[in-house]
């Protein structure tokens, strides 16, 4: 199964529901990836849309900082979230990111509400000259990694264009401990082919970011769940 805290592993845990959803899977060493999302669907047995998870597990060690691998892909169909986004920008940017969008813009009020703990967004995006005033709240930001970056174009002179981005399912994905990356890729009330195409979509974008200097296997193992469900393995061969 999936351990969501940073870790895969194959222990059965969890309550009633979870074991006899776990159970009641054809457990294979793997399965194909569009055999993989009927499974975890048909597996599933929470009573809201869960979210369905990918965690892939990299042959890289990210206490190096040139094995860390970090990016921004956009999901070709959502992920079915409601994404709240914060936009660090004045006077025309300002003006350009509310059309777009954003849920809240500011300045000086929006450093003096994050540094209170007031973090009502989930991306946080600011045009360059506004970089200064971002740093006010790195140390709130950055442990929680949603400091505006350049390289994951939150930080940019087209903010619009990065607040309709986020709004429309664009997912961040970086490695965790012991290599792992964790990302939330549909609904499970996604049909199976845009389900299978975000799945795609991410993994490319994953292996594109593999670090230039890497030897050895990188993608080692992929695994899909619900967010109450068991988890099932992919087989990598079915991702190309």
């Amino acid at each position: 199964m999936v351990n969501k805290k940073n870790s895969i592993d194959k222990k059965i845990t969890g309550g009633k529901n979870y074991k006899n959803a776990y159970s009641a899977l054809p457990h294979h060493n793997a399965y194909s990836l569009e055999d993989a999302v009927e499974a975890v669907k048909k597996s599933s047995f929470a009573k809201f849309d869960e979210t369905l998870d990918l965690a892939l597990k990299l042959g890289v060690d990210p206490r190096h900082s040139d094995q860390m691998v970090r990016g921004m892909v956009s999901m070709p169909n959502g992920t079915g979230r409601s994404i709240r986004v914060a936009v660090f920008a004045k006077d025309n940017k300002a003006k350009e990111a509310l059309d777009a969008g954003a849920d809240i813009v500011g300045l000086e009020d929006l450093v003096e509400s994050i540094n209170k703990g007031e973090i009502n967004f989930d991306v946080c995006i600011a045009s360059p000259d506004m970089m200064g005033m971002v740093g006010k709240v790195a140390k709130v930001l950055g442990p929680k990694g949603m400091m505006p970056n350049p390289k994951l174009g939150t930080v940019t002179v087209n903010v619009a264009e990065a607040v309709r981005l986020a709004k429309a399912g664009q997912v961040e994905f970086r490695t965790e401990k012991a290599g792992i990356i964790h990302a939330g890729i549909a609904k499970k009330s996604f049909d199976n082919k845009a389900i299978v195409e975000n799945i795609k979509a991410l993994v490319s974008a994953i292996i594109k970011a593999k670090p230039a200097n890497l030897k050895g296997t990188y993608l080692k193992a992929v695994y899909l769940s619900s967010t109450m469900g068991p988890s099932v393995m992919v087989d990598v061969s079915t991702l190309n």
